[in-house]
């Protein structure tokens, strides 16, 4: 997967806040699982509204925010700095979904953010519970994103999906997020 990301900082001598990363973070990661998206439907692979692939963006998103978090903990951020830097990615993450949400829908009255929020809380608590090693989410991890992707995929080769995500959608976006990662996080 070749896409464009934000892996630098234009003033390098200015310190950040948890607001300016996460902004930044939510950028790259928006990208990269919107091109996730379109990868999977360039092998094939059915999505019928783009409702539909707002879902499975919402859900490698829910992904790799959990993989952000596991990879502040390793590069030793406190505790309130993770707290505040896994806030201002969901939040910034959560106003691109809203956004996006109400130009396909009709009905503004929706709380989008919220849900996308439910979402990432539940992905996080879910994914705790499995291992994360060399720097890498574990197998059991990366199946289980592949199966929340099936679930809101279209019929057509469901059977195949979560392979897909496993063995070629994670690594390829996990090779590209690390490049942002290196020089942001």
């Amino acid at each position: 997967m070749k896409i464009r990301v934000k892996s630098r900082w234009n003033d390098k001598g200015r310190e950040r806040t948890a607001e300016d990363t996460g902004s930044v973070l939510a950028f790259n990661l928006w990208r990269i699982a919107g091109a996730n998206v379109l990868h999977l439907e360039n092998e094939g692979f059915q999505t019928d509204t783009y409702n539909q692939r707002l879902d499975v963006v919402a859900e490698l998103l829910g992904f790799f925010v959990h993989v952000v978090d596991r990879m502040t903990s390793e590069k030793e951020y406190s505790e309130d700095e993770r707290r505040e830097l896994i806030t201002a990615l969901a939040l910034n993450l959560a106003k691109t979904m809203l956004d996006n949400r109400r130009d396909v829908n009709e009905d503004k009255e929706v709380d989008y953010k919220g849900q996308f929020i439910q979402l990432i809380n539940e992905r996080m608590a879910e994914y705790a519970g499995f291992a994360y090693d060399d720097k890498e989410p574990g197998f059991q991890m990366r199946r289980r994103c592949g199966e929340h992707v099936t679930e809101v995929m279209g019929e057509k080769d469901k059977k195949w999906v979560t392979d897909q995500i496993m063995d070629i959608e994670i690594p390829d976006a996990l090779k590209t997020f690390k490049k942002v990662a290196r020089n942001i996080i």
